[in-house]
């Protein structure tokens, strides 16, 4: 009689197997989606007074630099012209969704720092209410998946900048 392996937890994500690599600590969680659209989109609803520390990465256009990346929370929008100040540009805007997996490798609601920075070196920028945070949480590259991590720790290994974003 063969004992079986007991799974403990969700099967990792390439994003978690990077964390693991560079032996940062993390814990999965998977959410809900809802279609709007043509774009699945996570349902954070369920955290009720803690949505605000889930985080949406947005990937926007410098007219200067390119390619910059925006993590706010999701309860909060991104102000393009602080990223764009604190990028070095004149102004952002969002990359077209067309042009979004193409550049990034991630459809739309499961890019994240962590991968976009690993696989890309995309400047990442933080909203610096992670610093009123213990933990985080963040894509895992996946639509409904997210891994919630110390964002001092999230900082550290996309080599972000933290300041303020929200509008």
């Amino acid at each position: 009689m063969s004992k079986k392996k007991k799974q403990k937890g969700l099967k990792k994500t390439l994003v978690e197997k990077m964390l693991d690599q560079h032996k940062i600590k993390y814990r999965q969680a998977q959410f809900a989606t809802k279609m709007d659209g043509d774009v699945a989109r996570m349902d954070t609803s369920i955290l009720a007074k803690d949505e605000h520390l889930v985080y949406k990465t947005l990937v926007c256009q410098g007219n200067k630099t390119g390619i910059v990346v925006g993590v706010v929370p999701v309860t909060a929008h991104l102000d393009m012209k602080k990223l764009a100040k604190a990028s070095g540009n004149k102004k952002c805007e969002l990359l077209p969704l067309k042009k979004l997996e193409k550049t990034t490798g991630y459809v739309h609601g499961a890019n994240t720092p962590i991968g976009i920075y690993e696989r890309l070196h995309f400047p990442i920028y933080l909203d610096d209410s992670v610093n009123d945070a213990d933990e985080i949480g963040v894509s895992a590259g996946e639509v409904g998946r997210s891994v919630f991590i110390n964002p001092q720790d999230l900082a550290k290994l996309v080599q972000a900048t933290i300041v303020d974003l929200k509008e």
